[in-house]
C-alpha cells in the first residue's frame, strides 16, 4: 500500500490544495485549517449551510495565502497578524481564542458569500484538545471538525462509486491522506499505521454529513452520496466513511510513501 494523494485545506470548508509532500504536526498538516470563516458572532461557517464556500480556492505563498473566487479580486492574507485583535470563536462545542484577520478580508468573504462573515486565524497559542475519549496523548486539533487528519482509501471510494449512478471524485470527502492498494473498507480495521517515518493512530470512523453532497466544482448540493452510503454504512444513526487519525510524531509524508499497518482491530 502507498499514499496516492495528500491534501491541505488552509481555510476550513474552502477548496483543498493537493500536494506531493506535507509537514505532519500535532494539530494537522502545516497550515491545514488554521483559518476559518465565521458569522459575526464567531460561529463557524461551513459548506453544510453555505455550499458556495466550495468555490473559494486558496494558494499558499511563502508568507501569505492567496484567496480567489469567481467574480472577486484576489485576496492576500498575510500569515503574520497583530496579537492584540483577539476574539472567541466556536467550532461545534469548542470555544477557543482566535485572531481576527482584518476588516478587508472579512468584507471580501461577506461580499462573496452574501452574508456577514469574518475570517479568523488560529494562533499557536490556542490549544483545542480532541475528544479525550479518543485522544492518545493530550492531542490537539486545528479548526478541523474534530481530529487532526482524515484518511480514505481509493478502494472504498471505488466500491461506493460502483453503487452510484454517477461516480464521485475523492474531493467530495475532503481527506488529508488517500491510500492505494488495500481492500475496500480495510481501513476500518486498522488501529495503528506507519506512513514513511510517521506513525498514525486510527482513532475513530468519520461520520459523514451533508457537506459530502456538495459538488466541489459548482457549489450545488444534491442527495448523493449520503443516500447510498446510508444503505450500507450506517451505525447508531450515523453514516461512516473514512477514518480519523492522530499523529504520534512529526515529520514529512510524501505521495508514494509506503503504508504499513502495525496494529489491527
Amino acid at each position: 500500500m502507498i499514499i496516492s494523494q495528500l491534501t491541505r485545506y488552509p481555510i476550513k470548508s474552502c477548496k483543498g490544495i493537493p500536494c506531493t509532500a506535507a509537514q505532519v504536526e500535532r494539530r494537522g498538516f502545516l497550515l491545514d485549517r488554521r483559518w476559518m470563516v465565521t458569522s459575526e458572532d464567531g460561529l463557524l461557517m461551513t459548506q453544510r449551510k453555505v455550499p458556495k464556500m466550495a468555490l473559494i480556492s486558496v494558494a499558499i505563498g511563502p508568507d501569505r495565502l492567496a484567496v480567489n473566487a469567481p467574480g472577486m479580486p484576489e485576496l492576500l492574507v498575510p500569515f503574520d497578524l497583530p496579537n492584540d485583535d483577539g476574539l472567541q470563536v466556536q467550532v461545534w462545542d469548542d470555544v477557543v481564542p482566535a485572531l481576527h484577520v482584518g476588516t478587508a478580508p472579512s468584507n471580501w468573504f461577506s461580499r462573496f458569500l452574501g452574508i456577514p462573515a469574518k475570517l479568523v486565524m488560529m494562533p499557536e497559542t490556542t490549544h483545542r484538545p480532541v475528544n479525550p475519549r479518543y485522544a492518545v496523548a493530550q492531542d490537539e486539533v486545528s479548526f478541523a471538525d474534530a481530529y487532526p487528519y482524515l484518511l480514505l482509501s481509493e478502494a472504498s471510494l471505488e466500491d461506493l462509486n460502483s453503487r452510484l449512478e454517477s461516480p464521485l471524485p475523492m474531493n467530495r470527502f475532503r481527506p488529508n491522506l488517500v491510500v492505494k492498494g488495500c481492500e475496500p473498507y480495510e481501513e476500518d480495521r486498522w488501529r495503528v499505521m506507519q506512513v514513511g517515518k510517521i506513525t498514525f493512530h486510527v482513532v475513530k470512523p468519520c461520520d459523514r454529513c451533508v457537506l459530502t453532497t456538495v459538488d466541489q466544482d459548482t457549489g450545488i448540493k444534491g442527495e448523493e452520496p449520503l443516500r447510498t452510503l446510508s444503505t450500507y454504512r450506517t451505525r447508531d444513526n450515523n453514516v461512516y466513511f473514512g477514518q480519523n487519525l492522530i499523529a504520534a510524531n512529526t515529520g514529512m509524508v510524501t505521495v508514494g510513501d509506503r503504508v504499513e499497518v502495525l496494529e489491527w482491530r
